[in-house]
Order: C-alpha cells, then structure tokens, then sequence
C-alpha cells in the first residue's frame, strides 16, 4: 500500500482570522467553506490545483484545547486499500474502531492512534463534490458497489461534476 501524506484539519478559535493569515502567509486560495453542524463551520485551503485542500480550519477550539490538531490525513491509491485500513483498524486493539465516511470526493476512514490523534486515510474518487459533506460507506460492499453509491448520495449537488473539470478550473486560479 502506498501511502502519502495529504493534509492537516486544524481546531481554530477565529476562522477568518486563520483563513487570512493562511492565504496571506502561504499564498493558499479558499477552495470550500460551510458549516458542518449548526455550531461548527469549516473552511478548505489550498496552495494547489491538484489537491481540493491541504489545510482544513475547523471551528470548535476551546480556549484550554492545548493542542489544535483534529486529524492528519493520509492518501492511498484505492477504495480496497481504505477496506484494507478499516479491516487492520478495527482488529487492532491499539485503535477502537474505525469510521468509514464519504465526502463525495473521497472514500475515508478515521480512526485514533494510541494517544488519540485524529488520522484519517482515504482515497480519491472521480468527482468533485463542494465542501463540506459527508455520507457513510460499507466496507463490506465490492469496491464498484461502493463507487456507486457515492454517485448517487453525492451526484445530484450542486457543482458535482469529474475532478479533471474542477482542477482544470482551479489551475487558472493558481495560473499553473
């Protein structure tokens, strides 16, 4: 399994504040933002036009959180590789059980380490889908079933479309 590391999901206090310093810092362009409960929004970064984001800020950070890392995220090649991590996860008595959930653009499972930082591995899917969103996948199902599904759950959003037309659209962002 090849595995790469992809992006970081951030816990901040004020998220335009950290959105600004970001694009201004690292030169990051804002590629999704939106709420994911009615208390908590997030916002996706991104200094590339071939990853939808590499930096996550997440709103939700108490003032005594001595750590702001939620996840560390990490790529691999295939659906049946992100199967082969929920299957080692929930037989390794180190982690609990892992969390098998789709973004549309992705198919992931999250899980803790030892001492509960957040990691989650997923891999691509052919789609673009607008940020945030989320869905659930079963890891018992083939790969193709799995596929399937996320088009249909994920295929009526508005801006669903390939991620060749949306990176093709965000390259001239980054005038790559």
């Amino acid at each position: 399994m090849n595995v790469r590391w992809s992006h970081c999901v951030l816990r901040v206090r004020d998220l335009d504040a950290m959105i600004e310093f970001y694009c201004d810092a690292l030169g990051f362009k804002l590629a999704d933002r939106g709420a994911v409960s009615p208390e908590q929004n997030i916002a996706f970064l991104s200094g590339s036009s071939t990853d939808h984001h590499q930096l996550g800020l997440i709103t939700g950070r108490a003032d005594d959180d001595t750590s702001s890392l939620d996840h560390n995220a990490f790529r691999v090649d295939s659906v049946e590789d992100v199967q082969t991590m929920v299957n080692w996860v929930n037989n390794d008595e180190r982690t609990g059980k892992g969390f098998p959930v789709t973004h549309g653009n992705a198919v992931s499972v999250y899980f803790k380490d030892p001492e509960g930082n957040g990691i989650e591995i997923f891999c691509d899917t052919a789609w673009h889908v607008p940020q945030p969103q989320i869905g659930f996948w079963d890891p018992s199902q083939t790969p193709e079933e799995i596929l399937d599904k996320v088009k249909a759950d994920f295929g009526d959003a508005d801006g669903f479309g390939p991620i060749e037309e949306y990176q093709a659209a965000q390259a001239s962002i980054f005038n790559e």
